[in-house]
């Protein structure tokens, strides 16, 4: 996998949050509920999000939340179930990820406790999260999509 540092400028995203165990539920998440959220709302075109908010190895199974991001204009209102936030900037170990939902975790797992390690970077408190630039959509056929996994580090 493909490690690289860069910094991010902050990003102002609206958001919708999941609670509960991660794994195939949050692709269910994404189809049912966010996706349609977006399009509604037209904005289904610019950069989405996808914090996981607490660790699933500390954190009971249904507690565990996860907030679904899309970037917004300064000028956007939310409605619905939707929140704002903003995404802090700043310095970030980047890996691009290709594959099937059922093998994120285990690359998020790798860059968490073998790249960056490897690499002697520490992490940061700034959330860590997927990035899904435009176009990265799931492929309805293969069902493999990407995205890059950004780690906070110092």
């Amino acid at each position: 996998m493909n490690l690289r540092i860069i910094d991010l400028p902050p990003a102002k995203v609206a958001f919708l949050r999941y609670t509960g165990p991660y794994g195939p539920a949050l692709g269910d998440f994404w189809r049912d509920t966010f996706i349609p959220w977006l399009q509604a709302n037209h904005l289904d075109g610019p950069t989405c999000y996808g914090v996981g908010l607490d660790d699933p190895a500390t954190t009971p199974p249904e507690q565990c939340r996860y907030d679904a991001c899309v970037e917004v204009p300064e000028s956007f209102v939310v409605n619905g179930p939707a929140q704002l936030t903003t995404l802090p900037g700043g310095r970030y170990a980047v890996a691009d990820f290709r594959g099937h939902a059922r093998d994120i975790g285990e690359a998020w797992m790798n860059m968490c406790g073998k790249w960056i390690p490897a690499q002697q970077l520490q992490f940061d408190a700034r959330p860590s999260f997927e990035r899904y630039v435009p176009g990265s959509r799931t492929d309805p056929e293969t069902g493999l999509f990407s995205c890059e996994l950004c780690v906070a580090v110092r």
